[in-house]
């Protein structure tokens, strides 16, 4: 009797299944295509106070070399799930990746304020190519039963990269020069655009559309039209709003008295990536079981106890709450890619660019209005306006564990939504 990664089921049998050689280069090539998009994103947040000091701007100026590649990736990222829809998932990934490699060198040779903006914002446009798509794809090649484990497995690579490129850029700072950070990490960058573009299997579930406005739009409207796809949405928002602002001041707060860290300490904090690793996986193997929306409600709950612990003074409490809030935020935005590919039926790159839109939108937004709530109270004000900002995502997650599932075309029933 054959087994069942070799039976030939009907609409199983091309699937990536788990135990099969191809499953495991499919999520080892995206882990490596998301850990170095998140690597080249956020190689600016860690020496936002450098960048402050060289350029001679404030702290929410200085933000915009975050903000503004963010900004730019969110919209982008609906444009470039509709070329992926038309032309293919692959190469659309690989060319974004190589793009942004590049865009990240000319950034750390900008010879001012302004050029690096610019160089920072088309860094984002080009980055657009890679999250979105990388959803698409595994949720069209992906064995639907192991669907909830993979995406895990990709934000795992997600939280890596964010922990790579921010502890990589700190740490070279202090050895030399912020500059040195961003041109290391797009040479990297380099190497895992061609790693990507040799490893992953191609598309077999892929069904080429024409490039036509009308119908795009018409696809893009019925997502919208979901009310579970626009809660989801809104939630994205609000949890990578909080998430990027706690980041984003914190080396402000720690290189400040009364704790005086250096750039590389600071950027060791980030090394709670690892924990949003664990947490991203975690959350996709538990909700394959228990259903998404037990998981991501006990995702939001850890993600606010780990805000207010960084209301306390003790370093030790502030680096433990870190650890808290990024194991709950990464499992919490696991939960919601995966909620998202599963809920939309068709069209599954431009459903999951609306949510990553919002996500990043939330990111660009709320991440740069921290720097005044910065500016007016301080680290207390952070807090007040990220908890609140986290309590409303929770609210949002009850509402959604109370929504129908959708029916699903695929040949095995969804798993309680």
């Amino acid at each position: 009797m054959p087994t069942l990664d070799t039976a030939d089921l009907a609409g199983d049998r091309h699937y990536l299944r788990r135990g099969t050689a191809e499953f495991r280069w499919a999520n080892i090539a995206l882990v490596v295509g998301g850990a170095m998009t998140y690597a080249l994103l956020y190689t600016a947040q860690p020496v936002l106070p450098l960048l402050a000091s060289e350029f001679r701007v404030s702290a929410a100026a200085s933000s915009l070399a975050v903000s503004l590649s963010t900004g730019f990736l969110a919209p982008m990222l609906i444009v470039a799930s509709s070329l992926s829809e038309a032309s293919g998932r692959k190469m659309v990934m690989v060319i974004s990746l190589i793009a942004a490699s590049i865009l990240s060198v000319a950034a750390g040779l900008a010879p001012d304020f302004p050029t690096l903006l610019v160089a920072r914002a088309l860094e984002g446009v080009a980055l657009s190519g890679l999250p979105a798509v990388a959803i698409a794809y595994l949720g069209e090649e992906m064995d639907p039963r192991s669907l909830g484990r993979a995406i895990g497995f990709l934000v795992a690579g997600n939280a890596f990269g964010g922990l790579f490129g921010r502890v990589a850029s700190a740490g070279i700072a202090d050895l030399t020069s912020w500059r040195w950070g961003p041109i290391a990490i797009g040479a990297v960058g380099l190497l895992g655009g061609v790693m990507l573009w040799r490893s992953l299997p191609p598309s077999r579930h892929f069904r080429r559309q024409r490039l036509h406005v009308f119908s795009l739009a018409r696809s893009l409207g019925t997502h919208i039209a979901d009310p579970g796809l626009r809660w989801i949405n809104l939630m994205g928002f609000l949890i990578a709003g909080a998430f990027v602002t706690i980041y984003n001041y914190l080396s402000f707060r720690l290189t400040a008295p009364p704790y005086g860290l250096s750039q590389s300490a600071v950027g060791a904090i980030f090394l709670a990536y690892l924990v949003g690793m664990v947490g991203s996986s975690l959350a996709g193997q538990l909700s394959d079981r228990i259903g998404r929306g037990r998981v991501l409600w006990a995702s939001l709950v850890v993600m606010l106890i780990g805000v207010l612990l960084t209301a306390l003074d003790d370093l030790w409490v502030i680096i433990f709450g870190v650890l808290v809030l990024t194991f709950g935020f990464f499992g919490a935005h696991s939960i919601a890619s995966s909620w998202v590919s599963q809920r939309a039926l068709a069209a599954k790159a431009q459903a999951s660019s609306l949510y990553l839109f919002s996500y990043y939108m939330g990111s660009s937004i709320l991440g740069s209005l921290g720097g005044f709530v910065w500016a007016w109270d301080a680290w207390p004000g952070i807090v007040a306006a990220v908890g609140t900002t986290t309590i409303l995502a929770l609210l949002i997650s009850l509402s959604l564990s109370r929504l129908p599932a959708k029916v699903s075309a695929s040949p095995y029933p969804s798993d309680n939504e």
